[in-house]
């Protein structure tokens, strides 16, 4: 299994080797400014810039805010990027690895095998002293890929992926965790979906359960210990859901870094709440 997290270290070395990864730069803020911008404004040297809204989602829509993109497109995307299937990949974004965990569930969703986030980000890029570059994001327009390799095609759909119906049963016969900040699961705010609210039987577990005080990820000990006082362990049927289904691939991420594989809730809350019948908890569940 490749390890899907990478230090600054282990990334400067891999891009001084013989077969240098291809670097995604996916920043993205849901307040600004436009992860473009900053890019231009500073990047590592040789990054791809990559835009969630274009190349990681399709439209929003009765599946929700950021649904899974069309993987022909999504396909195409990446290999206008330098993606090839025999090519290793480095996905990060400004810290957290909250959107970089997107761009990295899809990849493998769709048949690469040694992609990995970026701990801590830009941010850690940068306090590690390392050159940046500057310069505008443009993916080149041809999609062929390189000129080597085995281009990459997004012929395969293999991870797990749960629909409403299974979130909500899953909900019920196993564990299914809600990514998102405590008070957004408990409906005392929503300041993006027209509903507040968590599905129900759902349990809390922000992103930052996987992180330290600065944003990076937290040691496998650390994070056996704090899914295992979610009901999360080995042989128990776990998947992941947030408002949009992007930072949720953040939490499949750091469980398959512990060995546990958990699937995902795509459309997520901002699905869930599209059909008024489906039901909604504001009571807060241990987590």
């Amino acid at each position: 299994m490749t390890a899907p997290v990478v230090d600054v270290p282990g990334l400067r070395a891999a891009l001084a080797s013989a077969t240098p990864p291809v670097v995604l730069d996916v920043r993205w803020s849901l307040t600004g400014p436009p992860g473009n911008v900053a890019f231009a404004a500073g990047h590592v040297p040789g990054a791809v810039y990559v835009d969630l809204d274009e190349h990681l989602a399709d439209p929003p829509g009765d599946r929700g805010r950021h649904p899974l993109p069309d993987p022909g497109r999504f396909a195409a995307a990446m290999r206008r990027a330098g993606v090839a299937l025999d090519r290793p990949v480095v996905v990060m974004d400004g810290a957290d690895g909250a959107v970089a965990a997107r761009a990295w569930w899809l990849l493998r969703h769709h048949g690469h095998d040694d992609v990995r986030v970026l701990d801590g980000g830009f941010a850690a890029w940068l306090e590690s002293g390392s050159d940046t570059a500057t310069g505008g994001p443009v993916l080149p327009h041809d999609d062929a890929g390189p000129s080597t390799g085995r281009p990459f095609t997004a012929d395969v759909a293999r991870s797990p992926v749960l629909d409403a119906q299974a979130a909500a049963a899953l909900a019920r016969t196993g564990v299914l965790l809600d990514a998102r900040a405590p008070a957004r699961y408990a409906g005392e705010v929503e300041p993006v979906d027209r509903v507040a609210g968590h599905i129900p039987g759902a349990v809390n577990a922000p992103t930052s359960v996987a992180l330290d005080a600065h944003g990076r990820f937290v040691g496998p000990d650390v994070l056996r210990a704090r899914f295992a006082d979610l009901e999360v362990r080995p042989g128990v049927a776990v998947g992941a859901y947030c408002g949009s289904g992007v930072t949720a691939a953040h939490t499949v991420l750091v469980l398959h870094s512990i060995g546990i594989e958990a699937a995902l809730y795509p459309g997520s809350w901002s699905e869930w709440i599209a059909d008024s019948t489906r039901p909604v908890a504001t009571t807060a569940k241990r987590g």
